[in-house]
């Protein structure tokens, strides 16, 4: 289809119970069956040459950083380089209950373990020196093939997350959901690169990839979220997306129930078709 980028989502289980919602909605029923995302991507590499591989998010506090960070770095040698570890802290009890982590480790916890991935993929010897994770002075590989390391995205929202993103990651990934407008995403960015800015760090360094909960649909539909409708009204918003410094794009096939995953790869590939016409 000549896509960019191919990404995957994390999830550890579908509760009967839940303690919470899932972002005000019931759960998904597709939770109940997750393949993991760095086998399944390693799956891919060995099928692809040139997409990049991605993960939106995976939970990181439900790993190991040793473990996850050579997991990532794993297959980035064996894609060639083309790994993005998009990584999130989760927010539910049912989850944090599983993994056995207690869930006031979110926050400072997270920014650690993000600290620690960074930490392996840097040159030997490896060492770090925590509250929450401590990684003896040792060898530790596979290195990724990126140079400094493989691109590390968060999913960052709220103020402290977006916060804690500008001091540690290469980038985040904002969100288009049903109520999301330019204007509001807009102001998310641009927050963003304050944030950045304070940190002492670049923002023009940064990386954005926009994660879309909004279907394409195949009739037109008015009043319709950003970059949902039709491929063609979907191709009418992206003009105005890159004017806010987003250049890369990916549609999350998880959440629109109602459109089955064949109809929206064919309308995918139409919009496709219509960025490079």
């Amino acid at each position: 289809m000549g896509l960019a980028s191919l990404w995957v989502s994390d999830r550890l289980l579908l509760p009967t119970r839940p303690k919470e919602t899932f972002d005000g909605d019931p759960w998904p029923e597709i939770f109940a069956t997750v393949y993991d995302p760095i086998e399944t991507l390693t799956f891919v590499a060995a099928r692809t040459r040139k997409v990049k591989l991605g993960t939106s998010v995976m939970s990181a506090l439900f790993q190991n950083p040793v473990t996850l960070a050579r997991r990532f770095a794993t297959l980035d040698r064996l894609s060639g380089g083309r790994a993005i570890a998009g990584l999130g802290q989760s927010d539910f009890r049912d989850e944090f209950q599983a993994a056995n982590v207690p869930i006031k480790r979110r926050g400072r916890g997270f920014e650690e373990f993000a600290r620690a991935m960074r930490a392996v993929w840097g040159p030997d010897p490896v060492s770090f020196t925590g509250d929450f994770y401590n990684i003896p002075e040792s060898r530790i590989g596979p290195k990724p093939v990126q140079s400094g390391g493989i691109p590390m995205l968060l999913g960052a929202f709220a103020p402290a997350s977006l916060e804690r993103a500008a001091r540690i990651a290469d980038g985040i990934m904002p969100a288009a959901g049903r109520s999301t407008t330019i204007e509001k995403l807009s102001q998310t960015i641009n927050n963003f690169r304050d944030m950045v800015r304070r940190a002492g760090r670049n923002p023009e360094e940064m990386k954005w990839i926009l994660r879309v909960h909004n279907p394409l649909e195949e009739k037109a539909t008015e009043p319709r979220a950003l970059l949902g409708g039709t491929p063609q009204q979907a191709a009418e918003d992206l003009p105005r997306v890159r004017e806010l410094g987003i250049d890369h794009v990916f549609y999350d096939m998880n959440h629109p129930a109602h459109v089955p995953i064949d109809t929206q790869l064919v309308l995918l590939r139409r919009l496709v078709r219509l960025t490079k016409a």
